[in-house]
């Protein structure tokens, strides 16, 4: 089958690989649809991350070359001895998290916060841009009849936001920030809303998804490159209880902090490249606090119930559906030449 995998930086091929088989207590799905998320894209210009190279990875046992895509959905078509919780003909949702299951996060039912943490698609396994993908049976989530297969596809980005913002101590009626208005930062915008904030300002320099976070109901949006976004996000709220860092740039951090109340919450959502620096007295001299989160833990049925109810809704997010041939130039080259797009879905092969 036509997969899509991760050589090296700025190298990722489209490649013939065996379809793969489920074993006992696996499932094997048909893809439907895969994005490509922030972190695919880390791993294209700035890898490895979490690619394994040159040692598999102790728990998808597998290193590179792998098979990338960790946003997907799909159709189940078989299943493995002593799976009970899926049947042949299910629509789903993956959740991609490689857990160990027997180290101190896991124990206490933290499995995204696990000392070997990896995902399909980024630490191995069978990942989502390919006509087929084997995982466990724990990763699968069937999807309501009411959602689409592209829908399904964002399961796994908005699953991120709604955990960041749960992860928060954004109270209904609070101020929140978002710097950063990319797909998860536009997510983050949608789950605050969720959540009850009172006012949303997001920071991003780009036009096109400026406008966008406005639509999906931020309060205002700042270009960041024209204005002195700290001082409009202060002498609008006098500064926002909780600020969401959503770039990944290292000059943002501190801006968060200083958009930020006394005892006001950064959450750092990003996956880094590099380091960032901030002044430690700006936490210190107004009882701020740092709050990092990464990926997401039982909220997938959370998030499918949300979308029936019209939130993190595709048809306003993905910008563009590319077929796999494409996905270097039209997909990855793309995300890196235009920042307007949102959300980027890969068509399976048949």
């Amino acid at each position: 089958m036509k997969v899509a995998r991760w050589h090296g930086v700025k190298d990722i091929r489209v490649e013939e690989v065996a379809e793969p088989t489920p074993g006992p207590g696996d499932v094997k799905v048909k893809v439907a649809w895969t994005g490509i998320c922030g972190s695919d894209l880390h791993e294209y210009l700035a890898g490895p991350i979490f690619v394994p190279v040159g040692e598999d990875h102790p728990l998808s046992h597998d290193q590179a070359p792998i098979t990338m895509g960790h946003e997907y959905s799909g159709v189940v078509t078989e299943v493995g001895e002593t799976v009970t919780n899926v049947s042949v003909g299910d629509r789903v949702a993956i959740e991609p998290i490689f857990a160990c299951g027997n180290c101190p996060a896991c124990l206490e039912g933290k499995y995204n916060l696990c000392d070997s943490l990896g995902f399909v698609g980024l630490s191995g396994g069978h990942g989502g841009f390919a006509a087929y993908s084997v995982v466990p049976a724990r990763m699968i989530h069937k999807m309501p009849d009411a959602l689409s297969m592209e829908q399904g596809a964002l399961v796994e980005p908005a699953a991120v936001a709604l955990h960041a913002v749960r992860m928060s101590k954004i109270k209904a009626g609070d101020t929140a920030a978002v710097f950063g208005a990319g797909p998860i930062g536009l997510l983050v915008v949608e789950a605050l809303r969720v959540a009850g904030a009172s006012q949303i300002h997001v920071v991003e320099p780009s036009d096109v998804r400026r406008q966008k976070a406005l639509e999906l109901g931020a309060t205002s949006a700042i270009d960041p490159t024209s204005t002195d976004a700290v001082a409009a996000i202060r002498a609008a709220t006098g500064g926002v209880h909780v600020a969401f860092e959503v770039t990944g740039v290292p000059q943002v951090l501190p801006q968060c902090i200083d958009a930020t109340r006394h005892e006001g919450q950064t959450l750092i959502v990003s996956i880094w490249e590099k380091e960032a620096a901030f002044h430690p007295n700006t936490v210190v001299l107004k009882e701020r606090q740092l709050l990092g989160t990464i990926a997401y833990r039982n909220v997938y049925p959370a998030v499918m119930e949300l979308m029936t109810q019209g939130y993190f809704n595709a048809e306003k997010l993905v910008t563009k559906r590319i077929a796999i041939e494409d996905i270097v130039t039209e997909g990855f080259e793309s995300l890196v030449a235009e920042k307007s797009h949102v959300k980027i879905l890969v068509e399976a092969p048949e």
